[in-house]
């Protein structure tokens, strides 16, 4: 696996109770706080801890290991920032203390995720001992005061499906916070030149979010490939033999195959030394003039092994891309699939295409794999995808989501797949009349709840809903 988007979390857990002088033996009791914290720390930690989420508590603080006091709040925020914590987790435990769960996450300053266990206790003579609801209601009210975005999981029972759905949606959210704000995107070569519609502010993405554009121009391109092609003969000559058991090449000549499997070597190099986040690449002008080949291929088999490259020089592209890369935490490739033409019969259905670069690990299930016209070619998985649009208009940023199932469709070139809508032609008046263009990228799954929750976290980012 290759890839310099980071997948990983750290997530702080904050469990939380109410503080009360003396020792409580009614409603509030510790007791039974305290056995609610437990049961939700060993429940996360065996369900969710893996190799891409780890968690740290707040064992150092006291006996109890739990939040209750506002004057604790900078010890836990310093912590977790020794940490470098992803994230935090407020646990509810009885009522809560609001002051200090709105304190603690503001000091932190990370994506805050809310929730408390569902109350069950209720004595024959009416006492109950937690009321965690009412005070999950005083806590997102102090959040929204103090400026803080959450997430919130309903208050449920921790073995409900709900909270298990909407903690890994926060997980994905996390992810993606944490990779937006420091995206480094390589620009390989300039704009091509007819394609206005992928122009960029540079500047503005930089003052707005932070992200790096950083370019490489073709003579440095062009350098790096003659080097490996002359040092790397060997491994070109078994990578195309490894590519001819999937692929039909058979149209390709040998010394072409190598240069188009040249780029992989290019593209992982110029990543690893620029520290990319993702690439956003020229690819049918200077490229077919100064080299005889083509990227198509190299970013099908780097889409395979964790590196985006993004075709027709679409920095928004690049970015939409590295998003629900991070949407799916790099378990599945995202690719750059473009409203290209109508079904020729069924009025909602629509062709997402791109001349090749979409990752041989979606190929249909028997689907024919060739090179045409020196291009990969094959349909993609039948399935349920999420689709996506970062875009900038005017000074605002948006980001345009959706999801669809595929549908069935004539055969044609490139890799593609038919894709099933509820209103095409409304759909199609909305990308027409802007601010969007045609290329979207998509990537399996439905995730459209996702994206709609990371822009919580985004201010300058407006959601739009593709179809709602």
């Amino acid at each position: 696996m290759f890839s310099l988007l980071d997948y990983h979390l750290k997530i702080g857990l904050v469990p939380l109770r109410r503080w009360l002088p003396g020792k409580r033996t009614g409603i509030f009791n510790p007791e039974f706080a305290l056995k609610n914290k437990e049961t939700a720390l060993e429940h996360i930690q065996k369900r969710y801890a893996d190799d891409r989420t780890t968690f740290v508590d707040l064992s150092f603080l006291n006996k109890e290991g739990m939040l209750y006091d506002v004057k604790d709040c900078e010890a836990v925020a310093k912590y977790f920032r020794q940490q470098e914590v992803d994230a935090i987790f407020l646990i509810n435990c009885n009522f809560g203390c609001e002051e200090a769960a709105g304190k603690v996450a503001q000091l932190v300053g990370k994506p805050v995720l809310l929730w408390g266990p569902r109350d069950t206790i209720f004595q024959e003579d009416g006492t109950r001992y937690t009321d965690t609801q009412c005070g999950l209601f005083a806590i997102g009210a102090l959040l929204r005061r103090y400026g803080v975005p959450f997430t919130y999981i309903e208050n449920c029972h921790i073995t409900d499906p709900v909270f298990d759905q909407t903690f890994r949606k926060f997980l994905a959210v996390a992810t993606m916070v944490k990779n937006f704000w420091k995206l480094r995107i390589l620009q390989v070569g300039t704009r091509v030149r007819p394609f206005k519609s992928v122009m960029v502010n540079e500047l503005e993405l930089l003052e707005e979010f932070g992200i790096d554009i950083v370019p490489v121009n073709m003579a440095e391109v062009v350098a790096k490939i003659k080097v490996i092609l002359r040092e790397k003969a060997a491994a070109l000559a078994e990578d195309a033999a490894k590519i001819k058991e999937k692929i039909d090449t058979k149209d390709v000549p040998e010394d072409t195959l190598h240069r188009m499997l040249a780029f992989v070597y290019l593209f992982e190099e110029l990543a690893q030394e620029h520290n990319a986040s993702v690439i956003s690449t020229e690819c049918w002008t200077a490229m077919q003039v100064a080299l005889e080949a083509m990227p198509c291929l190299a970013m099908s088999v780097l889409a395979d092994k964790g590196l985006i490259v993004i075709c027709e020089s679409d920095i928004y592209g690049a970015i939409t891309a590295a998003l629900l890369s991070c949407a799916v935490r790099g378990r599945r490739a995202p690719f750059f699939g473009e409203f290209t033409t109508r079904h020729p019969e069924n009025d909602n259905a629509e062709l997402l295409w791109h001349c090749g670069p979409f990752p041989y690990s979606l190929k249909k299930k028997g689907a024919r794999a060739e090179l045409y016209n020196g291009r990969p070619s094959w349909q993609l998985e039948d399935g349920e995808y999420t689709i996506a649009r970062f875009q900038a208009d005017r000074g605002n940023y948006y980001l345009l989501g959706g999801e669809f199932r595929t549908t069935s469709g004539p055969y044609t070139f490139g890799t593609y797949l038919w894709a099933q809508f509820k209103d095409l032609p409304q759909l199609e008046r909305k990308l027409v009349e802007g601010p969007y263009i045609h290329h979207l990228c998509e990537v399996q799954g439905r995730h459209l709840d996702t994206l709609r929750e990371f822009c919580k976290y985004v201010p300058q980012l407006i959601f739009d809903p593709l179809e709602e």
